[in-house]
């Protein structure tokens, strides 16, 4: 492979908000290679992030635009950039690495491609989920918070779901990725779960089985009974998925568990609570807890680590005796998401110390 071409495209990715650090023997480029073709990375690197329409990208480059135009529709079928409205038509942008490119590999990764995120995974993403603002942020459904307490719709996954115009779900690549590995685990692979404001936008879709209300509404129960987190990207508006992620596969919560990174993920304004008076014990809910939030105290009753609890709620349902519940966090400890998707990357590209007047 032109290492020198995959490497623009990898440091044009780095400049993007969420980050893409290179590693010490080149694992990434490696992987942009698997992906793009030359030519594609190429012009993959000059993509901004506003979106432009082909004529638009022709003439910044010099370029011929019915060749732009092909290029970038062959890597729009394979999810490795983006394409929506523009002015004059139907624009074309950069996706950041993750979460974006690598996540719509989701329905053609191997065991190639799933070794070299490992092998990526490892050695940098630490560093990115590092930064703040974080790139997910839990969120519980209704039926774990008492029900006297008030709850915004960006901070409940079935108002999102309910808010929503259209509704589908995808495999879900971290799960696929480790297993391809030979280190996959029982959770459900059909849970990652896509939202639009846009009716029947996912009829046809190449990588994303449409559903209907009440569909969406049955895999995110099923997710919550199979014990998954559910996390959205973290901001208010524009919510676009819903991840239904485990802490043995899932590439943010791993960072957690094999990674010891606190606050790897964005807690919900929410937190758990137990009646001492009613737990009996049982344990159920320790076996559910993603984030060994909970454990049994020497009198026999379970007990709270408050630090690691991140209110996803996903223990009370579990509890037989309806000891737990979700009650909100002291008003010191909650932080707002950023309102959009722009003010978020706003906020960790300061972080980060970079400038985005490149890329927008």
């Amino acid at each position: 492979m032109s290492k020198e071409v995959y490497k623009k495209l990898a440091e044009r990715l780095d400049a993007l908000p969420n980050g893409f650090p290179p590693t010490e023997d080149g694992v990434e480029l490696e992987m942009l290679a698997r992906l793009f073709t030359p030519e594609e990375a190429e012009l993959a690197s000059q993509l901004r992030l506003t979106k432009e329409v082909p004529e638009q990208i022709a003439n910044r480059l010099g370029r011929d635009t019915t060749e732009v135009r092909t290029l970038l529709k062959g890597m729009v079928r394979r999810g490795l950039i983006s394409a929506g409205k523009a002015e004059g038509g139907l624009g074309y942008g950069l996706l950041p690495f993750v979460v974006g490119i690598y996540e719509n590999q989701a329905g053609s990764i191997d065991k190639e491609l799933a070794t070299l995120f490992e092998s990526y995974y490892k050695q940098s993403f630490a560093k990115v989920m590092s930064t703040q603002p974080q790139y997910h942020r839990v969120v519980p459904v209704n039926e774990s918070i008492k029900v006297d307490m008030e709850v915004r719709p960006f901070d409940s996954a079935s108002d999102l779901v309910n808010g929503a115009q259209a509704w589908g779900v995808l495999d879900c690549i971290c799960r696929k990725q480790k297993a391809l590995i030979g280190e996959g685990c029982d959770h459900p692979i059909d849970v990652c779960m896509a939202l639009a404001n846009v009716p029947d936008a996912f009829n046809d879709h190449p990588f994303i089985r449409s559903l209907t209300q009440a569909e969406a509404m049955s895999t995110l129960k099923r997710a919550a009974e199979a014990g998954l987190v559910h996390s959205v990207s973290n901001n208010q508006q524009g919510v676009h998925y819903i991840c239904n992620c485990c802490s043995c596969s899932c590439g943010i919560l791993r960072g957690m568990a094999e990674l010891g990174i606190a606050n790897v993920v964005a807690h919900s304004p929410y937190i758990n609570q137990v009646d001492d008076l009613v737990c009996n014990g049982c344990e159920d809910c320790i076996e559910f807890c993603q984030f060994e939030a909970l454990s049994l105290g020497e009198a026999g009753i379970v007990e709270l680590n408050t630090v690691r609890c991140v209110g996803c709620g996903v223990c009370v349902p579990v509890c037989s005796t309806g000891a737990l519940g979700m009650v909100s966090r002291p008003e010191s400890d909650v932080i707002l998401p950023p309102a959009t998707i722009k003010e978020w990357g706003a906020k960790r590209a300061a972080e980060r110390g970079i400038s985005l007047a490149d890329v927008l």
